[in-house]
């Protein structure tokens, strides 16, 4: 089977792309920098390059002989490039789409409805598909090692309330098999870490993987907004942060399941283990 990966090079797709190479394919990655597809891969993959904001020809060819694609997009108007990509797919015949999700298409809350919006663009395609309706990313924690490096906290809005975050190696392994084996056609696969943690909890685990104390504080939403939008600006992104983190301290995002066992045969990797794996970036 040759698969196309669209966003190879990010955290979830560079890892996607990697498995398939280790189990012996030759994957086609379609991607703005070539320069950095080949950085990462070598001359592992088939490297074309584009822009889904205007994706015409170079996506036709990166199409061309693919079974399956697996499809990662993000901002707002996500829908936009996940009905272009799915579209083009039904064209070049591609059988099979895996769609990175977010399992707050479920409740609504943060980038949920973009998600939505871009799982009923490949519905109305007519290509066969599985959305990987994830949980937040334990990579995202990366985004407080500034204040536990210079300050040793944790400032957050999400009061007590808890998520599992949920490990990129663990979305990588669930969306290489759903790629590979077909088993999940039709499906949205719910996938969490193992356990729901508060903020306040990672944050204590982060100090023992960095051998000092990391305290949590608790901000209010206005805050949290302040805060976010000095590094990320003002933009429907940073609106719908402090929406899930608001969700969060309500008990509205402390969902677990058993998707990552279901489909890898494992556990989920720990929260602990991600944090030992990054310490750098904390100390």
């Amino acid at each position: 089977m040759k698969h196309l990966i669209i966003g190879a090079t990010g955290n979830i797709g560079s890892r996607v792309t990697q498995r398939l190479v280790d189990c012996g394919a030759r994957p086609s990655v379609f991607v703005r920098s070539a320069k950095k597809a080949k950085a990462l891969f070598g001359d592992h993959v088939d490297i074309h390059t584009g822009d889904l904001e205007k994706p015409g020809s170079p996506l036709n060819t990166a199409m061309a002989g693919v079974d399956g694609i697996f499809l990662l997009t993000d901002g707002s108007d996500l829908e936009k490039r996940d009905r272009a990509v799915s579209f083009a797919a039904r064209h070049a015949g591609v059988r099979h789409i895996v769609k990175l999700s977010t399992l707050d298409v479920r409740t609504g809350i943060g980038t949920g409805p973009w998600h939505a919006r871009g799982e009923d663009a490949i519905r109305r395609s007519g290509v066969a598909f599985t959305f990987i309706q994830a949980a937040g990313f334990m990579s995202n924690a990366l985004g407080w090692s500034q204040s536990i490096r210079r300050e040793g906290v944790l400032r957050s809005s999400t009061g007590g309330g808890k998520i599992a975050f949920i490990h990129p190696d663990d979305i990588a392994a669930v969306a290489t098999a759903a790629l590979s084996t077909r088993d999940h056609d039709g499906q949205a696969l719910v996938i969490t870490g193992r356990k729901a943690l508060s903020y306040g909890e990672m944050a204590a685990t982060i100090g023992r993987a960095i051998g000092k104390p990391v305290g949590f504080e608790e901000i209010s939403d206005r805050q949290a907004y302040t805060d976010t939008v000095e590094w990320a600006g003002k933009g429907p992104y940073v609106d719908a942060l402090v929406d899930i983190w608001r969700a969060v301290r309500e008990g509205r995002l402390d969902t677990v399941t058993d998707g990552v066992k279901r489909v890898t045969g494992r556990e989920p990797i720990p929260f602990a283990q991600w944090a030992a794996e990054n310490a750098a970036s904390f100390q």
